[in-house]
């Protein structure tokens, strides 16, 4: 019996977000600690499996409630579906003959949802990798993140930019340049993977009860965006100067100046974002505690450098007064 086991991570970005979706610069790093899984195997028919999030018994209204803030209506199944639909498209558009040959497929995750670590691109991430392993199909690299953001967008109606998908394509540590004319031209922009042993320590805290629906941000600046607000479309530029300006000192060895670029990242942002109390809590908590601080996607986890130990366990101690869990992410 044909089966195959995929994987895709977690993200975090480092510099550059929210611009991924303008036209702009970003910088992006794996987690390995936090993944969405993916087992297909042939079966009679076409199935999909429930995992632990699609569970419908629940002991009491509150369990349900809370179910539903954390996972939606769908859990990860529609996810799931949607993926195998986009991968048919993706078949039927360019003339992949795919042979007759039915799976029953199942998915487990253990990203923290609704924290900005990109977990429903991660499952549909590993979602098109089992597909093209098992039906012996190859979609070139720099275009299957367009697929899988696709997914999102027009079968689910999320919003969201290239960046997540793109990292988690790649994998490691990758730049990435969403120049307009590229995009238009190529279909594509410009995805550099960079060696991850040129960054400084890093942590990633997250924290699940402050879950915010990236989807209500990205709109919000959408609508501004297309309006041609001008403070937008100067953080957008603002938010690409330093991505080169990280990009610039990670290889020339500037550690230091690392840790201030990521803090202007986070200041830039929140000049076009409101930022919610508890959410800026989290990284005024890892200022103090001697740590750069910014958030790793669009709330609910922040990402930073820390100079040594003794700030790490400052961070780690205060963090907890807020239920973070603070951890060193896994790159390689």
């Amino acid at each position: 019996m044909r089966m195959v086991r995929t994987v895709a991570h977690a993200r975090a970005g480092l510099v550059g977000n929210p611009s991924d979706g303008y036209f702009g610069k970003t910088i992006a790093v794996i987690v390995r600690d936090f993944s969405a899984r993916i087992v297909l195997y042939e079966w009679p028919t076409q199935e999909i499996l429930p995992s632990g999030e699609d569970h419908v018994r629940f002991d009491s209204l509150e369990e349900l409630a809370d179910d539903v803030r954390r996972n939606g209506y769908y859990g990860g199944l529609r996810l799931v579906k949607a993926s195998i639909k986009k991968f048919y498209d993706y078949c039927v558009e360019t003339g992949v003959n795919l042979p007759r040959r039915n799976f029953s497929v199942r998915y487990e995750t253990d990203v923290p949802r609704q924290v900005g670590l990109a977990g429903s691109s991660a499952i549909i991430t590993a979602a098109f990798r089992a597909l093209m392993r098992f039906y012996d199909v190859s979609i070139p690299r720099e275009i299957l993140p367009n697929w899988i953001l696709a997914t999102e967008r027009e079968e689910l109606g999320i919003s969201g930019g290239l960046q997540d998908r793109v990292c988690q394509v790649y994998e490691g540590l990758v730049y990435m340049d969403f120049a307009r004319e590229k995009l238009e031209r190529d279909g594509y922009g410009d995805y550099q993977p960079l060696d991850p042993a040129l960054l400084p320590p890093l942590y990633l805290a997250y924290q699940v009860k402050l879950a915010e629906v990236s989807e209500i941000v990205h709109n919000d600046l959408r609508r501004r965006w297309e309006r041609g607000d001008p403070e937008v479309h100067e953080a957008m530029r603002g938010f690409a100067a330093l991505t080169d300006r990280f990009r610039e000192a990670l290889l020339a060895g500037r550690r230091e100046e690392l840790a201030e670029i990521m803090n202007a990242n986070f200041d830039l942002r929140r000049r076009i974002v409101p930022i919610s109390r508890d959410n800026l809590e989290l990284v005024e908590t890892g200022r103090a505690s001697g740590a750069s601080a910014k958030f790793a996607g669009s709330g609910g986890a922040i990402v930073g450098t820390y100079p040594d130990e003794a700030a790490f366990r400052r961070l780690t101690l205060e963090l907890a007064k807020l239920d973070c869990r603070v951890i060193r992410p896994t790159i390689l």
